[in-house]
């Protein structure tokens, strides 16, 4: 095994990981050298002779095994963005290989007990602030996972653990195979009316790649409304996309519902009343009252606004001779009354939002100008796929922060949606520097074609490059307190702060200029986009919160430790938004019940309200840019200082009224998104 690149720190630049040399057979041995080393270190600590202290306890615990954290890093990057099926294969086996892992470390009463006597005596022991930091979250982790259960009860939960794990890896490997069996095959031209051509190029290579002589080929992203809703002209293609987007699910139900039941027998097990209360427990909402509260001020607003907009979407609609209208109808119309009302044409658009020029003159520029950043591309290194790019990173002194990697476009081993994720954190204690990876989902162009971007995916390359920056500009200690290692209610807030550059008048006439021209973007397309920021608000909160509400639900269910899954799962998530006041015949959710991989696999278990929760820092945020003088260093610094260097080494609230020297208010959030 002297040849596994695995094994040993790469030499790369940052220790980029070497992909030209890591194979799939490099995996699982790396991964059981890695699972020894790290039993080796509990080992050691539940053996532990001498007095317990930061550096024989919580300083082992952050990093058991560099082996480990490594291959673990590396596969499950890859098994997100190119789950080969030799890599999917793997998955299983790997997840429950890990898990068992976690139940040696949580549920071992010698590690816990001398844990718990670092913790007893933290401020005694003259530790820094984030050895402090540290040792609290620990504790808090272990607590919650089961640390002080008594032995029967460690037993049950270990296996509840696994039979979770087992669940969730099942559930998100169907979810990515029932988007790729959704896409939609056209073999007629004419119906594709209203597609642009350089959509209708991508459809046509998608085609190809996928074996099909002729046709168009929509593949699929993996929320409800898909983007050719917005623009083909012929209904019945229409209903065709939305039904096959709303109807995916193979066994994903039944799975979601085996997931939810439990969660409610662990919740149980540790003594919360639902896996909801278990969840928001270590989290900055707190209780499940908090998230609630939230919802009860956003859901009866929102719904009004939906039902306003049906309203003067069905009257357009009722000019083509559509009496009855379906929710196949409403991104299409939407995008008609936008237009009319407000002169908003997105195809007009397109031309001006070229991937490269997005990138590298609207998201990097915007960073160089708030954070002083600036990137070259190394094509010198290479990473998991030939179509991801690698650049580095430079502070505004020159010195080096980091790599980021960009894997932009859509392909068959990639699991839906958009996210960034570190190959390598940073940490002052180790001496590393992150290296960090944006994914996102956007159709691949044809042989020399350029690749454009909706006004949509512009959005998310500037969100998801949020959370590039929460990884690349952090300042920590310890790499497990670093980045977006914050409370996942929070994590989301500073990406969602980093879209108020996408449309400001110093950044956006810097990207968005005419492919063939150079000609920048019509000041009237810019101007009917800002007119019109608010209409849609009321149907997209909708799809978000109906998307929210469902994730609360299904871990609402009260906790039993014989708890059984709901043998209706439709039926569930009907009476479920029914009850919430969120149903609407015509707005569906964001994700169905059958492909909410948030809450089923994806780390947001009873907490997709985060998005919400973070929007509302993230609105005040924007409104003290706004009374502070906006795109300035001083308050790049300033925000750069108080939120992003500081990871998990504080609480982000505490942090944000430290920069604005006040708490967060709703206001800003219900303002933006026209509910007050």
């Amino acid at each position: 095994m002297t040849k596994n690149p695995l094994l040993t720190e790469s030499t790369l630049p940052f220790h980029l990981p070497d992909f030209a040399a890591i194979r799939p057979e490099h995996y699982l041995p790396a991964l059981e050298i890695g699972l020894t080393e790290a039993r080796s270190t509990y080992t050691e600590i539940a053996e532990l002779t001498e007095e317990p202290t930061f550096d024989n306890v919580v300083a082992l615990l952050e990093r058991p095994s560099a082996t480990l954290e490594r291959t673990v890093k590396v596969f499950y990057n890859l098994v997100s963005a190119d789950g080969t099926p030799e890599l999917l294969a793997l998955e299983a086996t790997s997840t429950e290989k890990l898990t068992q892992l976690e139940n040696d470390l949580y549920l071992n009463p010698a590690i816990f007990s001398r844990l718990d006597a670092v913790y007893r005596g933290r401020h005694e022991a003259r530790l820094t602030y984030e050895q402090i930091r540290l040792t609290e979250k620990l504790h808090q982790r272990f607590t919650l996972a089961g640390a002080a259960l008594n032995d029967s009860d460690r037993e049950t939960l270990a296996s509840l653990n696994l039979a979770i794990a087992q669940a969730q890896t099942a559930y998100s490997q169907q979810v990515t195979r029932d988007l790729n069996a959704a896409a939609v095959l056209i073999t007629d031209e004419a119906e594709l009316a209203g597609m642009p051509a350089s959509n209708k190029d991508a459809a046509r290579a998608a085609a190809r790649a996928a074996g099909h002589e002729d046709g168009w080929l929509l593949t699929f992203e993996l929320y409800t409304q898909q983007p050719a809703l917005a623009y083909l002209s012929d209904r019945a293609v229409r209903q065709r996309i939305y039904t096959a987007s709303v109807e995916r699910g193979s066994g994903t139900w039944s799975k979601a519902a085996e997931i939810a039941a439990l969660r409610a027998q662990k919740a149980a097990l540790l003594g919360f009343d639902s896996f909801a209360a278990l969840a928001v427990a270590d989290r900055t909402a707190g209780t499940p009252e908090a998230v609630e509260k939230l919802f009860a001020q956003t859901i009866g607003p929102a719904m009004r606004n939906a039902d306003r907009e049906a309203h003067a979407i069905a009257a357009l609609a009722a000019e083509d001779g559509i009496d009855t209208l379906e929710p196949w109808d409403m991104t299409y119309y939407s995008e008609k009354v936008k237009a009319r009302k407000y002169a908003v044409d997105l195809e007009a658009l397109q031309p001006y939002f070229e991937l490269n020029r997005v990138l590298e003159n609207g998201v990097f520029y915007a960073a160089h100008r708030v954070y002083g950043l600036s990137f070259e591309e190394r094509t010198d290194l290479a990473g998991y796929h030939e179509q991801v790019r690698v650049w580095e990173v430079f502070d505004a002194d020159g010195s080096p922060l980091g790599l980021f990697l960009g894997d932009f476009f859509t392909r068959d081993t990639k699991r839906g949606g958009a996210w960034m994720n570190t190959f390598v954190d940073q940490s002052r204690a180790e001496g590393t520097r992150p290296v960090v990876v944006n994914n996102l989902n956007i159709p691949a162009p044809a042989e020399g074609q350029p690749a454009f971007v909706t006004f949509d995916e512009v959005k998310t390359l500037f969100h998801e490059f949020g959370h590039a920056l929460h990884g690349l500009l952090s300042d920590t200690e310890f790499r497990s307190l670093s980045g977006t290692n914050v409370e996942r209610d929070i994590v989301e807030y500073p990406s969602q702060v980093n879209e108020m550059w996408m449309l400001h008048p110093e950044i956006l006439p810097h990207y968005a200029v005419h492919y063939q021209t150079g000609e920048p973007v019509p000041a009237h397309l810019i101007e009917a986009v800002l007119a019109a920021e608010t209409w849609g608000q009321g149907q997209a909160t909708v799809e978000y919160l109906r998307a929210a509400a469902l994730d609360w639900a299904w871990h609402k269910l009260p906790a039993q430790r014989d708890a059984t899954p709901v043998e209706d799962p439709r039926a569930f998530e009907r009476q479920a938004l029914t009850e919430l006041g969120l149903w609407h015949e015509l707005v569906e959710s964001r994700y169905r019940t059958s492909y909410l991989n948030h809450t089923f696999s994806g780390g947001y278990a009873a907490g997709y309200y985060s998005y919400l929760w973070a929007e509302v820092f993230d609105a005040d945020t924007v409104a003290w840019y706004e009374a502070n003088g906006g795109l300035t260093r001083e308050n790049g610094d300033a925000f750069r200082h108080h939120i992003l260097a500081i990871g998990g080494t504080r609480p982000i609230p505490e942090s944000f009224k430290a920069m604005t020297g006040r708490t967060a208010d709703t206001a800003p959030l219900l303002k933006r998104r026209g509910l007050i």
